[in-house]
């Protein structure tokens, strides 16, 4: 063994691919296999995201329609039947407030608490929210209990 004929080990070297842009003798010189002229035949080229070859982006073609109000009040929505589940459970016996709601998960405690009137109410409360529907206020008031808005 000597230099002349030194080789790696078997299986250890991969690169079987010829080095581009090394010159015309290499056989990859030249425009270094990227074609001639163009954006991608540049340096520094990056293709955007969402471009699609000069083809108008999907994202272009699909129509736009409606729009975000930026003024828009999220509640967090809680029904009557909710309320006789606390109650028919023990968790309440005469007055439902807000630190109620966040204590059961019925809420969070940033959120705003709007009282629904699906289901009915049988038993007498004094529920405290920040808003209440029309049907729900009158359920409430309807087995002798007040709706108190917050």
């Amino acid at each position: 063994m000597n230099l002349s004929n030194l080789q790696p080990a078997e299986g250890s070297v991969h690169n079987d691919s010829k080095r581009v842009g090394r010159g015309e003798g290499s056989g990859k010189g030249g425009t270094a296999t990227r074609g001639h002229k163009g954006a991608k035949s540049r340096s520094g080229y990056s293709k955007k995201i969402g471009f699609e070859g000069g083809q108008m982006p999907l994202q272009r073609r699909v129509p736009k329609f409606g729009f975000k109000n930026i003024n828009r009040v999220e509640y967090q929505g809680i029904n009557l039947d909710s309320l006789q589940l606390l109650v028919d459970n023990g968790v309440v016996t005469d007055t439902v407030d807000f630190t109620v709601f966040v204590d059961t998960r019925l809420a969070t405690k940033n959120s705003l608490v709007k009282i629904l009137g699906r289901g009915e109410l049988k038993t007498k409360l004094k529920v405290s929210a920040h808003k209440f529907t029309a049907t729900a206020k009158a359920a409430i008031e309807a087995a002798g209990g007040e709706a108190v808005t917050l």
